[in-house]
């Protein structure tokens, strides 16, 4: 049986490439593709592909939210992220809403086509530099649970909003806070985790 893939890009040229990569391989077929996440959110439940690319910078609802949704409603769908983002934010929003595995835009076909039968197989391709960025963050000693304890509730719900990948502003308005106290937990939550950046802060959060 042919492994069925789908594509989630706002950009045509790349769909079109993509699309005309996946009809080539004699093990791969299209399922669809589609040019923004509102799209894919309707049409791939319904499709069930096997295995589907997701970009990342999608206008609307961005790519790491199109997964956590579709990761609902199509749970046995395998997420591989290809995108031009290499920053550590990126990586680690997408494997948490979902994704399998993460790639870059400029990986060659070949290379692409592989990762695509590997996500399938039950792998999690990505480059070997985001890699080591994942063992490395398992690799880090544990904090321990006390860090974790000093923190008050909302914020808690401050680093479990920023860990979803929540702009301040959004986090405001979904916490129904002033964008005044956001930067208040901002202030108090990296001095409290002895971190200097949302990345920091979310790993550790990740971690306890």
């Amino acid at each position: 049986m042919p492994i069925k893939v789908a594509i989630v890009d706002d950009d045509e040229g790349i769909r079109n490439s993509l699309a005309a990569l996946i009809r080539r391989a004699p093990s791969l077929r299209l399922s669809g593709d589609y040019p923004d996440a509102e799209t894919a959110l309707k049409e791939i439940p319904r499709r069930s592909p096997d295995v589907v690319l997701m970009d990342i910078n999608l206008p609307g609802i961005n790519g790491v939210e199109c997964v956590r949704q579709l990761k609902t409603t199509a749970p046995t769908v395998q997420f591989l992220m290809l995108t031009v983002y290499e920053d550590s934010d990126s990586l680690f929003n997408s494997l948490k809403a979902g994704a399998s595995g993460y790639l870059l835009k400029r990986t060659a076909s070949a290379k692409l086509l592989e990762a695509i039968r590997d996500v399938h197989a039950g792998g999690s391709p990505m480059t070997p530099q985001l890699a080591r960025r994942v063992v490395q963050f398992f690799l880090r000693p544990a904090e321990g649970e006390a860090t974790m304890a000093r923190l008050t509730p909302g914020e808690k719900e401050f680093l479990d909003q920023l860990a979803n990948g929540y702009a301040y502003k959004e986090i405001a308005d979904r916490m129904k806070i002033s964008i005044d106290t956001v930067r208040s937990y901002v202030r108090t939550v990296y001095e409290k985790l002895h971190v200097h950046s949302r990345t920091e802060a979310v790993v550790k959060y990740l971690r306890g």
